[in-house]
Order: structure tokens, then sequence, then C-alpha cells
């Protein structure tokens, strides 16, 4: 179970047990597990439990029958959406318990609840039919809107007809982390290009000057951050060679980076520097480079991207690119919100607070832009400002990954 030190103990164990449900661990009808199990499988008091278990009942996600057990409810989807004068919110995901997802999650959770709505969660396994399931699910069980993250958005948009249909119904979308480029929907993302420049140009003020890039493009974050890792080589005249530049696809991310990397390291002038698609791969490869008996960061610098969990958790911490991840998930939440409430001010009516940038792409406060990472109003990107799109400024986290160049100290 994952831990959060500012939580309550049942509110953890309650978030498990969703996790469980949202997973098909348990299905509709089946009995749950006991107070007795789970408080030993957890090492929790009953009560504990019991106060978890009561919430999820209150919620509609399990029922109590006396002297029998709890299970779970029929349709969870439906005993939601029923309750009279609480607005439901869908919210689709590529995942939901993995790397930063259950943060996105979260954030979007509590904000919800704290304006009295609530959240039904579907997961794509970044898979296009079941993102289809998804969207089919929420039609046929309407919600009063949705936040979808999109399944491997360079490869095209299949169910194109289902997002027309929702848009036809008039259910208010909300995109984070890309949007199909088709679709003029507000949309919440990292600036992925200027992160992959970012990442790119901290190693070259380390003057590193042979600098592979692994790169997942059935995404545009990963197309993004490729060219952003590529626009910084060329504009320090590095010379890029082909084998420099691994790109893959999500059903290759456990297999075809590695060995390119094995490749890679074993070769005459091997690169003294990685950039990494996100900290998963990061921590991968630093495991890839250990079996080699390559020092990181003595030998070898890396990168990753999303400022994850396993960054400050690997062997050795990974300097980064910082994702908002709980920040972006209520804010999305926020969004939805503001479309159902009807229309809103212009989104440069709060740039300061929400951190807008100038036109030289300075940010203030949470490092947030509107308008593509434009300036709103006169000179910025128009169309952006008037879906309303928020574009975060990636921050760089120095950590122990990555240290001056070897050959020059």
């Amino acid at each position: 179970m994952n831990t959060d030190e500012k939580l309550p103990k049942y509110q953890m164990l309650k978030r498990e047990i969703e996790q469980w449900l949202e997973e098909g661990k348990f299905q509709p009808e089946d009995m749950m597990p006991t107070e007795h199990e789970i408080a030993a499988r957890y090492a929790m008091s009953r009560q504990t439990v019991r106060q978890a278990i009561g919430d999820l009942v209150n919620d509609g996600l399990l029922y109590r029958v006396q002297g029998k057990g709890t299970f779970v409810a029929k349709s969870r989807e439906r005993t939601a959406a029923a309750v009279p004068g609480v607005q439901t919110i869908g919210m689709v995901t590529t995942y939901i318990s993995d790397y930063i997802f259950p943060h996105i999650v979260r954030g979007a959770e509590a904000e919800l609840r704290s304006r009295g709505c609530r959240l039904l969660l579907s997961s794509t396994d970044n898979d296009k039919s079941k993102e289809r399931d998804s969207l089919i699910a929420f039609l046929e069980q309407p919600v009063s809107g949705l936040i979808i993250e999109p399944t491997k958005s360079a490869q095209g948009n299949p169910n194109l007809d289902l997002y027309l249909e929702l848009q036809r119904r008039g259910t208010p979308i909300v995109m984070i982390n890309e949007r199909y480029p088709e679709l003029s929907l507000p949309c919440l993302k990292m600036d992925d290009e200027a992160g992959g420049r970012r990442a790119a140009e901290h190693l070259i003020r380390l003057n590193h000057r042979v600098i592979a890039g692994f790169f997942k493009t059935d995404d545009l974050q990963g197309v993004h951050r490729l060219k952003g890792y590529m626009r910084a080589c060329g504009d320090n005249r590095l010379s890029l060679r082909p084998e420099l530049v691994t790109t893959y696809s999500t059903e290759e991310k456990n297999e075809k980076p590695l060995a390119a990397a094995r490749r890679l390291l074993t070769q005459e002038n091997p690169p003294t520097a990685f950039v990494c698609y996100n900290d998963e791969l990061a921590v991968a490869l630093l495991d890839v480079a250990r079996d080699l008996g390559i020092s990181v960061p003595e030998q070898l610098s890396i990168i990753g991207f999303d400022d994850s969990p396993l960054a400050a958790a690997s062997s050795v911490k990974l300097t980064t690119l910082a994702h908002p991840k709980a920040e972006m998930g209520a804010r999305a939440a926020s969004m939805i919100l503001g479309m159902l409430a009807g229309p809103q001010p212009e989104p440069g009516a709060d740039a300061a607070n929400a951190g807008a940038a100038t036109g030289d792409g300075a940010t203030t406060g949470d490092g947030a832009t509107t308008g593509d990472g434009a300036a709103t109003g006169a000179g910025g990107d128009t169309a952006a400002c008037m879906r309303g799109d928020v574009v975060y400024q990636p921050e760089l986290i120095v950590r122990e990954s990555t240290i001056l160049c070897p050959t020059i100290r």
C-alpha cells in the first residue's frame, strides 16, 4: 500500500481498497475480506479498517449485509451517478496505480470532494481499444464532465466518433498531459519540448558532448521531448550520430531502450550522458550501467523526466524535470467545474496567480502558463487562450545523477 504521512491511516486504506475495485480485483457482488483479515494484512487496528469500510459504504462502492459481511456494490457507476444533487466527473487515464498517475488522480479527487462532487475512474492501459470501451461506458452512464488523458496521442484518434458524440451531448471535456490535435478542447500539459531542451542544455553546460536520447514516441509528450533534445544539440553544434537517438513504443519500453543503451555503452567512444523520456526509464538505464560496471554519475550522467517518487528513491538520486502531478489533477477538476458553472472570465484575468508566462517564456507562481506557453492577450496564441489551455514550464531538479563530463575533470 502506498503511504502518505499527510493522510490518516484509514484514508490510505480507503484508497488502497478503491484501487482494488478499479483494477477489478473484486467484482460486483463479490464478498470483501473481513475487517480482521484486512487489519492483519496491513497491521492496522480494526477500528481503522472499520472507518475506511464505512466511508466506502457511504460512497456507494460497498454495502453491508447483517450477519454475512461486506460486498462490492452491484453497479458502482450507477450508484454514484444516482445520488441527487451530486455531480459526478469521470476521469480516463492511461494508468491509475502506476508511476505519477496516483498523484494526478488524488489531486483531482481531493478538489472534487472539497466541492461536493464524485470521481469515477477508468484506465486504458495505454490501449486505444480500452479507451473506446471507457468512452462508451461514460456515454451509456452519463457523467457531468470528463477529464481525459489521450491514449497514444501521436498515433491518431480512432475514437473520434465517440469524442464528437460527447461534444454533441454537451459533455464538458478537459484533457491532461496532451490532446488529440484535431480536438479543440482545453488541455493541461507540460511544455515538453522545453523540458527536452532543458535536459540536454543542462548536460551541455556540464561539458557533455556525446549525449544519447531515449524517447517513447507513441505519445506526443515523447515526440516533443525528443524535439527539444534535438534542438538543443543542434543549437550547440553537437553531432547527433543516428545510433545516439533511440525511439520506442509502449510495448517496447522494457526491451528496446535497454538493449540500445547496452550497445552504446560497450562501443568505442560511448556517450557520457543519457536524456531519458521519463524517470522510469532512467532508473532502468541506471541498472544497465551498473550491470556493465559503469558508475553513475562518475562515468555516465543520466537525467529523467517527471520528478516521480522513483527519482528520489533510486540508488543514485535522479536529476529530472518536475511534473505538476497533483496540482494538474486538481486544476483539471476545477476547470471542469468551472465549465459546468457557465462562462468564466478569460484565463488572462488571473494570470499572475496561475503563473502565466510573458512572451519570453518566464514564469511566476506555480510555473503554469496559459495559451500554449505564450502570453495571454495581445501577442499570445489566441486559439489556445480561447481554449483555456494551461501549460506548465518544467523545472529542472538537479540531484546526484548528473555531474561535469569525466573527460575534462
